[in-house]
């Protein structure tokens, strides 16, 4: 199973709509609001790296009020 975690900053007063949003997508496996310089770290997983990849960049990132985010992808032999 291919992992990252997507560390997002959001638009102010917007983090409810976005976790939401989260919420819905296919990959996403779980969802939490954060303090400090990120609103939002979001647990991504899949079997196809290619379909993390796509998750974080054609979903994720486009999200209405998603000013910037943070993917760390983790190292599938150090599981």
């Amino acid at each position: 199973m291919e992992t990252a975690y997507v560390l997002l900053s959001c638009d102010l007063g917007s983090e409810e709509a976005v976790i939401e949003d989260l919420k819905h997508m296919e990959s996403v496996r779980e969802v939490n609001g954060t303090f400090g310089a990120y609103d939002i770290v979001a647990k991504i997983e899949n079997l196809n790296k290619d379909k993390l990849r796509e998750t974080i960049n054609w979903n994720i990132r486009k999200l209405e009020h998603v000013r910037s985010t943070l993917a760390l992808m983790g190292i599938q032999e150090q599981n």
